[in-house]
């Protein structure tokens, strides 16, 4: 059974998820979640090298046996040189991630980008199973996007292709947002989760978010995407005007990026978007209504399949083998 598993990890800001993947089916042999105690790099290596030990342990078999892992890291990746550039959750900077965690872990490891991951995974065993080429386009708390290209993941030439969230879409003469990246204007700075929650905190100390507040018990740590989405369903005009506004910012950037690449499939994902009805729908209005004629043939969107689990099986299915220039 040891041969026939792959391992796969999914890196976010507050938690780092191991899994075990029988690279035959996809399936999620045994899996641990942890959260980090600290973000440095070495907390983090050791918070990943502890949840791989478990994941072992529940699948029965020896952590020291598994050759390859693949690693899906929210965060701008420098193709496979295994440096992340920039992980604005993680608060890190050129952090050579593959390096540290191939000493730790006694082997090697490929570090992605984890929508690219999650692209993968779900072109392999999901929403996009079938086509040749797809766009992945996840908003949860960040906004990223992963793409398959002739059957094959694209990362561009640096390995930092699909960062739809880092498009620049502030309107003229407003005052653009900053994003965590560190830029300005950013399509994530609007509509990623974390940076709505910082806008709604804004607006709710301006008095403007009174609905939303209420749906959110009154308190202001808790302003989410789904309070807006509970405002809005309770007829709120501000819910009302900002899931238009952050609609029309993720369903023209979507719509934008299916008529520059022409995929058969835009898969949509990501928790903010699936758990809010409404966005996803004004979303889907607009990729229906701006892609580009000639690009409608054929096409369709679809919503992520694999979840959580997208992101480790992709990880996984890309550290043990090139699958990423698989046909």
């Amino acid at each position: 059974m040891t041969a026939r598993l792959a391992l796969g990890v999914d890196l976010g800001g507050t938690n780092a998820r191991a899994a075990l993947v029988d690279p035959a089916t996809g399936q999620v042999v045994a899996a641990h979640r942890m959260p980090h105690a600290e973000r440095t790099p070495g907390a983090v290596v050791a918070t990943i090298t502890a949840a791989v030990a478990e994941a072992a342990r529940l699948a029965g078999v020896e952590a020291a046996s598994l050759a390859t892992a693949g690693v899906g890291v929210a965060g701008q990746c420098l193709g496979r040189s295994g440096m992340v550039l920039n992980a604005p959750n993680l608060g890190w900077r050129d952090v050579p991630l593959g390096e540290l965690l191939a000493g730790a872990l006694g082997h090697g490891v490929r570090i992605v980008n984890d929508l690219s991951a999650a692209a993968w995974g779900e072109r392999r065993f999901g929403a996009a199973r079938g086509v040749d080429d797809a766009a992945l386009v996840f908003v949860g708390s960040g906004v990223g996007a992963g793409l398959i290209l002739g059957a094959r993941l694209h990362e561009g030439g640096r390995g930092v292709g699909g960062e739809l969230g880092h498009i620049k879409v502030a309107p003229r003469g407003g005052t653009p947002r900053r994003c965590g990246c560190g830029e300005w204007g950013c399509l994530e700075a609007y509509a990623g989760g974390m940076n709505l929650a910082a806008r709604l905190r804004e607006e709710a100390a301006d008095g403007k978010a009174g609905a939303v507040l209420a749906a959110a018990g009154g308190d202001p740590a808790r302003l989410s995407a789904s309070a807006v989405e509970a405002a809005y369903l309770l007829g709120d005009p501000y819910a009302r005007e900002l899931w238009a506004e952050v609609g029309e910012l993720i369903g023209t950037a979507s719509a934008n990026l299916v008529t520059l690449l022409n995929p058969l499939r835009l898969v949509l994902g990501g928790g903010v978007l699936l758990g809010c009805e409404n966005l996803e729908r004004i979303v889907r209005a607009h990729v229906a209504d701006r892609v580009l004629r000639a690009a409608r043939r054929d096409f369709e969107v679809r919503r992520a399949e694999l979840g959580d689990d997208a992101g480790v099986v992709g990880a996984a299915l890309l550290g043990g083998r090139d699958d990423s220039h698989a046909q």
